[in-house]
């Protein structure tokens, strides 16, 4: 059975049994009319316990519209900063805004030149150290939200202008700072004279893909944010139709789906040339849903032939990019999704908030997300610092360049790295999940990311029923499916990545070196996964290249 929704630009496909759960929970959505409720900001959809928050956070609905003033109010600077030959914009910031800006980018960038945007949300030296190192010259620096990854890069750039020669006035023109009006990032803005860019009061960065932190770098970049925002404004047009409305019917798959016992969300990219969209989904759905002991996990795969998309039972396929009346592999996926970049970002948006109120959970709450920052600044305090805590632990394995901390009873007599990681999959619960974090660097350990896929094939050849992998950078899962791995369903097991820090760059003005920062966020998360009774494991690399071909190896 196929149900296909097309209007505004975005085209939906449903597919399978889920077509009728879903139609049930569309009906009752219609009737209770909740999509004139949405677009009109009624914040008691969720229920009246999620109503004062709900309530600043539904400016996202309007962001069609009322970012359309930012391309004006950057004309000015933008303009100066090219004629001072700053062509490379530095994103330092976290959570689902810089997601979206190195998405808009990067689907952008197909289009035409522009300028280089490099979203740095990582704390890692090494990857840190070498964008410092690709053209400090011609950097200007956006600084977004008031994180610990955001104000430590901050810090870090600034003393790098300082020591390349840059008068004080000079290097306060290298940064722009985007932030609430009346927040002390603004106040210490304006006393050291970084450009400020007002950002909404009324949207938190998981639903702000069309938001000023998002936007802001994306237009110095050379972005048509405007065009964007136009595919956008053209879907806004339905999304309070009862019927014939994409979002809706997404939302209420994705809601029946969850509540079916379907808890994991398989997507993939399959030709949409939207660069990056499923890393910002992801971060939407687990951030958005995860939490009260529900939620849907999504399960980001490298395309639709990758091991663990045809992974049946308790779970869900999205594919982005496939047109209803396009044969191939994946046809037979519960629901495709096609359309402009502005219009998909408005329809997930849109479709999660919907699946939230049909689950019962607070899309905009983020209960979790806390305790791994508090358990990170708790070791960072400490007397002996991150560092010293972590590495006199003696690993419980040592291979070559990798070393295996984890509890004895849970390598299972494992002899082999081979023999330990296959111990980690077995360990999965049914039902679960294995979660690879990745506290390297983006760039130069990018082979990283190619474990997912070794250990979902490893998992298949294993298991009977094989389990998800899911694979995320740290910190930057942190703001994204961290509030998933906490307050979703217990059945996650977690594998965290770390790498020999050969080159650390301080942090001025704080007691710590972005190596211990980042030392402490893997291990404030592990304290606190632990703490939930959640499985959690640390695998080590001595040295990061040969560590990771090590990995890969033994998987292979």
């Amino acid at each position: 059975m196929t149900s296909v929704v097309t209007a505004g630009g975005i085209s939906v496909t449903i597919r399978g049994a889920v077509v009728d759960e879903s139609e049930t929970v569309l009906d009752r959505l219609a009737s209770d009319g909740v999509p004139s409720s949405l677009t009109s900001r009624n914040a008691k959809l969720w229920g009246p316990d999620a109503a004062p928050l709900a309530a600043r956070r539904l400016g996202w609905l309007g962001l069609p519209e009322t970012s359309r003033s930012l391309p004006a109010r950057l004309a000015g600077p933008a303009e100066g900063f090219r004629d001072a030959g700053l062509d490379r914009i530095v994103v330092a910031g976290a959570g689902g805004s810089a997601i979206a800006a190195e998405t808009i980018h990067r689907t952008a960038a197909r289009r035409g030149p522009g300028a280089e945007l490099v979203v740095l949300d990582s704390t890692d030296p090494h990857e840190v150290s070498g964008v410092l190192a690709g053209g400090l010259d011609r950097t200007l620096v956006v600084v977004a939200g008031d994180g610990v990854e955001a104000q430590s890069l901050r810090r870090v750039f600034g003393k790098a202008f300082s020591e390349a020669g840059l008068g004080r006035a000079e290097l306060a023109r290298r940064f722009i700072v985007v932030a609430e009006p009346g927040s002390e990032p603004e106040r210490a803005a304006r006393e050291v004279g970084h450009h400020f860019v007002e950002a909404e009061t009324d949207v938190d960065g998981r639903f702000g893909a069309l938001g000023a932190a998002a936007l802001v770098p994306a237009a110095l970049a050379g972005v048509d944010v405007l065009a964007l925002l136009d595919e956008a404004s053209r879907f806004a047009g339905v999304l309070r139709q009862p019927y014939d409305n994409p979002a809706l019917a997404l939302g209420a798959a994705l809601g029946s789906s969850a509540l079916g016992g379907r808890d994991k969300l398989v997507i993939a990219d399959h030709g949409s040339g939207l660069h990056g969209f499923a890393g910002w989904a992801e971060q939407l759905v687990a951030g958005a849903l995860g939490k009260d002991g529900r939620g849907l996990l999504p399960v980001v795969v490298e395309g639709v032939e990758s091991p663990g998309f045809e992974l049946t039972g308790d779970l869900r396929r999205v594919i982005l990019g496939r047109r209803p009346d396009e044969p191939g592999p994946g046809r037979e996926a519960g629901a495709s999704v096609a359309g402009p970049l502005g219009a998909q970002f408005l329809l997930w948006e849109y479709a999660v908030a919907v699946a939230a109120r049909v689950m019962g959970v607070d899309p905009f709450a983020e209960p979790d997300v806390g305790e791994s920052r508090e358990a990170t600044a708790a070791l960072l305090r400490s007397e002996e610092g991150a560092a010293p805590t972590v590495v006199r632990r003696p690993p419980a394995l040592v291979s070559d360049a990798v070393e295996v901390h984890a509890p004895e009873e849970a390598l299972r007599g494992a002899k082999t790295l081979t023999e330990a990681l296959e111990a980690f999959l077995e360990d999965v619960p049914d039902r679960g999940y294995l979660a690879v974090l990745a506290y390297l660097d983006r760039s130069g350990d990018a082979a990283a990311a190619g474990l997912r896929p070794l250990l979902a094939a490893r998992s298949a050849g294993l298991r009977r029923n094989p389990a998800p992998v899911t694979f995320g950078w740290g910190p930057r899962y942190l703001h994204a499916t961290g509030q998933y791995h906490k307050g979703g369903p217990r059945n996650g097991t977690f594998l965290q990545v770390t790498g020999a820090v050969t080159d650390d760059v301080p942090v001025p003005g704080r007691p710590f070196t972005l190596g211990e920062l980042q030392l402490a966020q893997a291990f404030g998360d592990q304290r606190v996964l632990r703490s939930l009774g959640r499985p959690a494991f640390r695998l080590h690399l001595r040295d990061r290249a040969e560590g990771v071909a090590q990995l890969i190896d033994a998987l292979g």
